[in-house]
């Protein structure tokens, strides 16, 4: 191969990374994609989903509450990343930026998962603001598990979401 071929290969190469990195960031900022949204899997293994690492906006000890606000509702399961069955009595705390794009305690809120692992959250659209899309911080509780911080992106202009979300157990 002459060094011109090489060169040519090795640019190809480029073009097919840069495209696959492009739809891999792609995926991942569409309006409503929520990371590691998982179904059940027949093989009795759901796959995790994956935490964000955290918000500096999070305070504990948000009150339990179904709603706070309305206009948008957030749906989902939370299961077992062993067997994918649903976990029962998971605390899902919730905040986001009020319609000012604020974060205030009025747009915090907690609901408990039943005893088929659902969950249901309701509040206004979020708001966005600092350039970064509207968006829901959720984080899910349940003893035996891995505390997970993970982040929810409505469609614009939905009026609902479903995220189901899938926890670590703890070794």
């Amino acid at each position: 191969m002459t060094i011109h071929g090489k060169a040519s290969a090795c640019l190809d190469v480029r073009r097919w990374l840069a495209g696959s990195m492009l739809l891999v960031i792609g995926l991942a900022v569409l309006p409503g994609f929520a990371a590691g949204a998982a179904p059940a899997s027949p093989a009795g293994r759901c796959p995790l989903t994956p935490g964000d690492g955290g918000d500096p906006f999070y305070k504990p000890n948000t009150p339990v509450r179904p709603h706070v606000g309305t206009g948008f509702v957030l749906t989902g399961i939370v299961r077992s990343g062993i067997d994918c069955s649903p976990l029962r009595g998971a605390r899902v705390e919730f905040w986001l930026r009020g319609p000012n794009g604020q974060y205030d305690d009025v747009h915090r809120g907690t609901v408990i998962t039943d005893g088929d692992g659902r969950y249901r959250f309701e509040s206004s659209f979020p708001g966005g603001g600092d350039g970064l899309q509207p968006h829901i911080h959720l984080r899910v509780a349940v003893p035996g598990f891995r505390t997970l911080t993970t982040v929810y992106l409505p469609r614009g202009g939905s009026a609902a979401g479903t995220f189901d979300l899938v926890l670590e157990p703890e070794l």
